[in-house]
């Protein structure tokens, strides 16, 4: 029997937009990069994002999932490698690995690893360590903060290369790839590599310094304040250092006051503590709290908590967001390959300078940990649309022109990057706003020079080049090794990975794309498979668990929002005919939806493409039929809260 079903209505509906009244009660955004860290490698284990239990995850014609990396020649047994717990031993590796590194992260590797599309050549490339990964008890406040907040699980480096083209393009746009708008006409030399030494390796190849306009100039001309916050230690990474302008820019002058001075994290702190930050902060943190092996994640989480504790407190925590990400993998596999543009899709497609590839795409690359802190952010939520280092860029152009400021747009963005990458608007939830704050696991401060326990005074004076901080050579000297034995074998091979996965949801914000087990709610009813005929509803659990009620979404074509549904419990879709809300195996009979976000309130729409004024909602009826649905984004009824789900 029927106990509640699926209601096809009729309406209009507006596309979800960025509201400018709610963006601008944001004053202050922070911008705050790490390094060298895949998303897999942290939070592959993290309930309610794309991780190991991924129900998409990429099959190549081998039959072999990526998460099936060949070996060879075979070791144990076996010739694959799948993902390892880097702690698996348990006993002293745990503090050895904390300074161990992978595999290599310049532009051959990574484009080794990419394989083409075929994403399966990390242990070729990169070597088995790096498949390794961490968990929750290795990483408790990292994980703490990411939950407590949003996280991005699509969220990616911009650039198939290591640090410097990945954090350029952060702070300016580009890398200055031939046909981009930076360098329309080829003449101009790009950077896909960590090089910066004057002039050219060869013509157009890594040229160094560079002169494209970077973004923070656009904020200086539009009157909007800013600040590049850093101490002397600062790994090289404040890449608006490697800028002509810069460089010529007198003492004094904007650029280099606020562009290429070591006020210290001190000043910053203190300028969150007395709410006086400027609009837009960019934060390049010491070399050994980086996370760059073998610089350590504990030392990392220590800083960031710092930073994290510094917004929250600040008496401007209620119109402050925090975004925290990483600059690319750092050596570390992740198993998302990356979705690039179409061969000869103008600044993002070049002839391998190196001739080791021929004709390959710039980017984006692999996936990287990203979240935001604010209190539009608050509550454990997983946000679901593609993005790169480019989307910080186009959040500031969103907020700037909500704000009224004008010219603050980027020409040095392709347009494929406005096209395909988020600008991270819809992770807020400006309708819900949540001021409390979640707890964050201690950490032990990182070790540091016992005459210099600390340095970061703001005072130039009393600064160092290199930094007290000790924690990454002791670690390297306390330890034989940093390397446990990689577990190759029929254990490794044959393990369910799902079954690494925490137990546990998180609500999704966002465009959808594929990569979870969603479960769609409404009014207390959730989307149910009922005895593998059709779909009904039934009461949604408490936590989210019912099998009946879990789904998987499939890319259907025709628009980046359409989805065919597939029920988790049997594999049948929902169909389309005979009847549209029967089960079907067979997917030429399954139905297609178009999913909708709305981000007042987090929910989205489901309505039946090709069909603009069909949407699906849930009824008090026993059949299908047909009736009105929300004509505003302010209705409840039709608006489904989906939860990514993960159980075993």
């Amino acid at each position: 029997m029927r106990s509640q079903s699926l209601l096809l209505a009729a309406a209009l509906v507006a596309s979800p937009v960025a509201n400018a009244k709610s963006l601008k009660d944001i004053k202050h955004i922070v911008l705050f990069m790490q390094e060298n860290r895949a998303f897999d490698r942290y939070y592959g284990t993290m309930a309610g994002v794309r991780g190991f239990a991924d129900p998409n995850v990429q099959v190549n014609p081998d039959g072999r999932s990526v998460f099936e990396q060949p070996i060879s020649p075979a070791q144990n047994g076996v010739n694959i490698l799948k993902p390892w717990h880097l702690n698996y031993l348990g006993g002293e590796w745990v503090n050895a690995t904390q300074c161990m590194g992978a595999g290599d992260n310049g532009w051959g590797t990574m484009h080794a690893a990419y394989n083409g599309g075929l994403g399966n050549n990390w242990n070729n490339a990169d070597g088995g360590y790096s498949m390794g990964y961490y968990t929750r008890a290795d990483l408790p406040t990292h994980f703490n903060i990411a939950e407590g907040w949003t996280i991005l699980d699509m969220s990616t480096q911009s650039i198939l290369a290591a640090t410097d083209p990945n954090r350029i393009i952060w702070m300016s746009g580009s890398i200055n790839i031939p046909g981009s708008p930076s360098n329309p006409d080829g003449k101009g030399g790009m950077i896909i590599d960590n090089s910066a030494t004057p002039g050219c390796e060869k013509p157009g190849l890594n040229c160094f310094p560079f002169v494209w306009k970077t973004f923070p100039e656009y904020l200086e001309e539009a009157g909007i304040s800013w600040q590049v916050w850093q101490d002397l230690d600062n790994f090289e990474d404040n890449m608006l250092a490697y800028f002509e302008q810069y460089q010529l820019a007198p003492k004094g002058s904007a650029l280099r006051q606020k562009g290429n001075s070591y006020l210290g994290l001190d000043a910053f702190y203190k300028h969150a503590a007395d709410g006086t930050l400027p609009q837009v902060s960019w934060i390049v943190c010491p070399q050994e709290l980086a996370e760059h092996p073998p610089n350590m994640p504990i030392d990392g989480a220590w800083l960031q908590k710092k930073v994290v504790d510094a917004i929250t407190s600040s008496p401007a925590y209620n119109e402050t967001v925090l975004i925290i990400s990483y600059d690319e993998e750092g050596g570390w596999a992740d198993h998302v390959v990356p979705e690039v543009p179409d061969k000869g899709t103008p600044g993002e497609w070049l002839k391998d300078p190196y001739n080791q590839f021929g004709d390959v795409p710039v980017g984006p690359g692999w996936r990287v940990p990203r979240y935001i802190i604010s209190p539009w952010t608050r509550g454990g939520n997983v946000f679901t649309e593609r993005a790169d280092h480019t989307s910080d860029i186009m959040f500031v152009e969103q907020w700037a022109a909500a704000n009224g400021y004008s010219g603050v747009h980027s020409k040095e963005l392709t347009q494929w990057r406005r096209d395909h990458m988020s600008n991270l608007v819809n992770a807020l939830d400006f309708k819900n706003p949540d001021y409390s704050i979640p707890p964050i696991a201690q950490t032990r401060t990182p070790e540091s020079l016992p005459d210099e326990p600390s340095r970061y005074t703001g005072n130039l004076t009393l600064g160092s080049l290199t930094g007290p901080w000790v924690g990454p050579a002791r670690c390297l000297s306390d330890h034989k090794s940093q390397n446990p034995p990689i577990p190759y074998g029929p254990e490794n091979a044959n393990q369910a990975l799902s079954q690494l996965v925490e137990k546990g949801f998180k609500q999704v914000r966002g465009q959808l794309t594929e990569g979870r087990y969603l479960t769609f709610e409404l009014s207390g009813q959730a989307l149910t498979n009922i005895g593998g005929n059709f779909v009904g509803t039934s009461r949604a659990t408490k936590l989210h668990d019912d099998i009946q009620q879990r789904w998987v979404i499939y890319a259907a074509g025709g628009s980046s929002n359409n989805f065919f549904i597939r029920s988790a419990q049997d594999g049948k879709y929902i169909a389309s005919l005979p009847a549209v809300g029967d089960l079907t195996s067979n997917i030429e009979n399954a139905q297609v939806f178009t999913i909708s976000y709305n981000a007042q309130g987090s929910t989205h729409s489901l309505r039946l493409a090709q069909k603009s004024n069909k949407f699906v909602s849930v009824g008090s009826q026993t059949s299908m039929h047909s009736s009105k649905s929300p004509v505003t984004w302010e209705g409840c009824l039709g608006w489904f809260k989906i939860f990514s789900v993960s159980y075993h």
